[in-house]
């Protein structure tokens, strides 16, 4: 058997040389076409035009710090003729700035999350430009189409078996419109079953530092997510048995961690949630039989770990909260350490330190537990509360013990 392709890419002295998307993507897809294999990038910045397109079974790896992919300044433009679903071109009112190769994204007020389309300009006569994905969605110009040149830095999707080592992304978040985290992050994956992640950073982005819908068996290892726009980690739609650890989400817009919808036997542990500006977890749609533990969720603006208020049908039901520290939550309002809402049960809160030690009117993370109304079975054990109200049950009936 020979030996899996290594290929060098960087700013010079390097198999492939340039410091843009497209030196990055040549190497990437030459590996690919190998089989598979390892692409090593040198220190520098890269100017990031379109995303870095991962492909099944390649490796890329950076030097850390050292390596960083920055997101181009972003032009935008409302559409001048409607954009059909399934149109493979969009024309554009003010169409400066727009060059073939760059990535784009395509939406309106009514197709906004996954109906937001990401794809490459290909071809250009006037201002109507070939893009290499059809619409999502109908784009109307009466619904207020726009077409933008943002997108993921690094994107991947319907590819198996990818890595991402030891890379820095900056997003440019002040020179780049908001993208949602259903179709774009700093690090977006998308259908890409055994994908890694490990030691990248995610900073400055206009949406969400890393995402990963659709994918099973994702493992994103000692990563930094901070400073980002809305969510700092986001796995979601049906995401099977994802595994985060040893992970930070810092000074995010929204949550640290947000579990979208139906994730489940999932295991999040031994990270830190901090500073973020809504949650610190939330968990909610059909978030099932996952394990939070080891994780320190401290200082974020609302309750420390949230379960989003669900019908029985759609809770999330029978998650373990374990052996975490959750401090100092709750920035402008009150706040509680835990969280339940809906007709969420079956949950088990275990060994978990719950306590505010800052002073006076900062304390503002008043509530250890708080069982809402409806709120099925829950099971407390062992765990250490420092809280004016250690437990609040606001159900009917009472249940479970401490």
């Amino acid at each position: 058997m020979t030996a899996r392709a290594r290929v060098t890419v960087g700013v010079r002295d390097a198999d492939i040389t340039g410091a843009d998307n497209r030196a990055l993507q040549a190497a990437v897809d030459y590996v690919a076409g190998l089989g598979g294999g390892t692409v090593e990038i040198g220190a520098g910045e890269f100017l990031m035009r379109d995303s870095l397109h991962l492909r099944s079974h390649v490796t890329v790896r950076g030097q850390g710090a050292r390596t960083v992919f920055r997101k181009a300044k972003a032009v935008s433009s409302p559409l001048e003729i409607d954009g059909d679903y399934g149109e493979e071109q969009i024309t554009l009112k003010n169409p400066e700035g727009f060059a073939v190769g760059d990535g784009v994204a395509i939406w309106d007020k009514s197709s906004g999350g996954f109906h937001t389309t990401v794809a490459r300009l290909t071809g250009r006569n006037g201002s109507t430009f070939a893009i290499n994905l059809p619409l999502n969605a109908d784009c109307m110009v009466a619904n207020r189409a726009q077409a933008a040149t943002v997108f993921p830095v690094i994107s991947g999707s319907h590819v198996e078996g990818a890595r991402v080592e030891a890379l820095t992304i900056d997003g440019n978040k002040s020179e780049n419109v908001h993208l949602n985290g259903c179709r774009g992050a700093g690090i977006f994956l998308y259908r890409c079953p055994g994908a890694v992640l490990t030691q990248c950073t995610v900073r400055h982005y206009n949406g969400d530092g890393v995402s990963f819908q659709q994918c099973n068996d994702v493992q994103v290892l000692d990563c930094v997510s901070e400073e980002n726009a809305s969510l700092g980690f986001h796995p979601g739609s049906g995401s099977q048995r994802p595994l985060v650890r040893d992970c930070t989400a810092r000074a995010n817009g929204e949550d640290g961690l947000f579990l979208c919808w139906r994730v489940k036997n999932g295991v999040f542990e031994n990270n830190t949630l901090q500073a973020n500006g809504r949650f610190g977890i939330s968990i909610g749609h059909k978030d099932t039989d996952n394990l939070i533990r080891g994780n320190k969720v401290l200082g974020n603006h609302e309750d420390g770990v949230c379960f989003r208020n669900e019908t029985e049908g759609m809770a999330g039901h029978r998650n373990r909260v374990e052996n975490n520290l959750i401090e100092n939550n709750g920035v402008k309002r009150a706040a509680a350490g835990i969280r339940v809402r809906g007709e969420t049960r079956d949950l088990v809160f275990k060994g978990n330190t719950i306590r505010d030690t800052r002073t006076g009117s900062d304390r503002k993370q008043t509530t250890g537990i708080q069982l809402e109304e409806n709120v099925g079975e829950v099971q407390t054990d062992g765990n250490t509360i420092e809280a004016p109200t250690a437990i609040q049950d606001g159900r009917r009936k009472r249940r479970g013990s401490d």
